[in-house]
């Protein structure tokens, strides 16, 4: 048996983030144990994916950061061109995997933390901690016993909740013979896409250089698709929307992120918490994660440094997923049309604080100035009927 004072289950972006952290304490702070657990090669392993955020300035990961920018663009259904610098925010692309090759590095450099691999079966509660019971690779059984436990491992199914709508997304990495990105500029959402019956899909572009970029498209909606479907619409939007030929794509990236009201258990017993998308750090309206998973880390290796009960903050604040509850219905219900809506606030709002709003940044007036730029009469009928709606599991995909 294995005894630490902090086991993390789980490495991908909230596990890592944590490990991150406490690998890199004050001096002054009480030196703890942590064993993160890491599930062998296999497909219980996260697959290779690109994650987005923005910051002020300089960050604590931008070693890892492939690029960044400072001007955003919005295209309506029309084909309006919105533009805007975000000064002092930057927009900040990351692959998982130069992320992880950075925390490995770093782990490796402070020797704080033991990394092992194995498939955990099961997180229980026991008196004055919790006790991991887990499998090696060759199949034997492994046994940790911690005072804390932080589980990011993907849930099972998601919580009952009132809506649910899935962001789904599939990606070309591409590059070309000839420049043909603005590399200085994100598409950060391109509507001239056929929009789907229910919810709303736009093009993506990250550029990393006037030759290569990432073009995504991202769908918000209660069904996937299948992959030619996915293939499809790439299709479409590299050659017929932005009028691009000959491209060679180089990798892809799917995902799937779930954007729904419900509730998520930051704790499953007294020594056992929830971190990342298990942990409710997933943003309902955007599906963003990476800078709340840092918030949210960062608040727990300060509890810890402290000798405080590390209970993980709440991602969002009770007045973000209040408003994100009212516009996943207004979308559901189809009260709003969602490529119009988007389009509309990125019209009447400044960038820079629209992403701080996104963000949960903003201030209440300044929250308020957002709401009143939506749809206000459907908005408010979505509000109304919130409290009378029961929650529901998802019969998922």
């Amino acid at each position: 048996m294995l005894d630490a004072d902090v086991a993390i289950v789980g490495a991908g972006a909230a596990g890592l983030s944590l490990a991150h952290r406490l690998a890199h304490r004050a001096p002054a702070t009480r030196r703890l144990s942590v064993v993160l657990v890491d599930a062998p090669p296999g497909p219980l392993r996260p697959p290779s994916r690109t994650w987005c955020f923005w910051e002020r300035g300089r960050g604590r990961y931008d070693a890892a950061v492939t690029a960044t920018w400072r001007r955003l663009r919005v295209r309506t259904p029309g084909g309006a061109v919105i533009e805007d610098d975000i000064t002092p925010l930057r927009y900040k692309m990351i692959r998982s995997e130069d992320f992880e090759s950075l925390v490995e590095h770093d782990l490796g450099r402070s020797g704080q933390v033991r990394r092992i691999e194995a498939a955990v079966e099961t997180v229980e509660g026991v008196p004055e901690g919790a006790r991991v019971l887990a499998r090696t690779a060759d199949g034997h059984p492994l046994t940790l016993r911690a005072r804390w436990v932080f589980d990011s491992r993907p849930l099972g199914s998601l919580p009952a909740a009132r809506t649910t709508l899935l962001q789904h997304f599939h990606g070309w990495f591409v590059r070309s013979d000839r420049p043909v990105f603005d590399a200085g500029t994100v598409e950060l959402m391109d509507f001239r896409m056929p929009q789907p019956a229910s919810g709303l899909s736009f093009g993506y572009v990250l550029p990393t250089g006037d030759r290569q970029a990432l073009v995504e498209y991202t769908e918000f909606s209660p069904h996937l698709l299948s992959r030619s479907g996915y293939e499809s619409a790439l299709r479409h939007y590299t050659e017929d929307v932005l009028g691009l030929t000959g491209l060679e794509v180089v990798s892809t990236e799917t995902g799937v992120i779930p954007m729904t009201d419900a509730p998520f258990a930051r704790q499953t017993a007294p020594c056992v918490f929830r971190i990342g998308a298990a942990g409710g750090a997933t943003r309902p309206s955007t599906g963003y994660t990476f800078a709340a998973v840092q918030r949210q880390t960062g608040a727990v290796a300060q509890a810890l440094a402290a000798g405080r009960r590390p209970v993980p903050p709440p991602a969002h604040s009770a007045r973000s997923r209040a408003m994100d509850a009212v516009m996943l219905r207004a979308l559901d219900s189809g009260r709003v049309d969602g490529a119009d809506f988007f389009a509309h606030l990125f019209t009447r709002v400044p960038m820079e604080r629209l992403l701080r709003f996104l963000d949960g940044r903003t201030r209440l007036h300044e929250d308020l100035s957002v709401g009143v730029r939506t749809p206000v009469l459907p908005m408010l009928r979505s509000a109304a009927e919130l409290p009378y709606l029961p929650r529901r599991p998802f019969p998922g995909p």
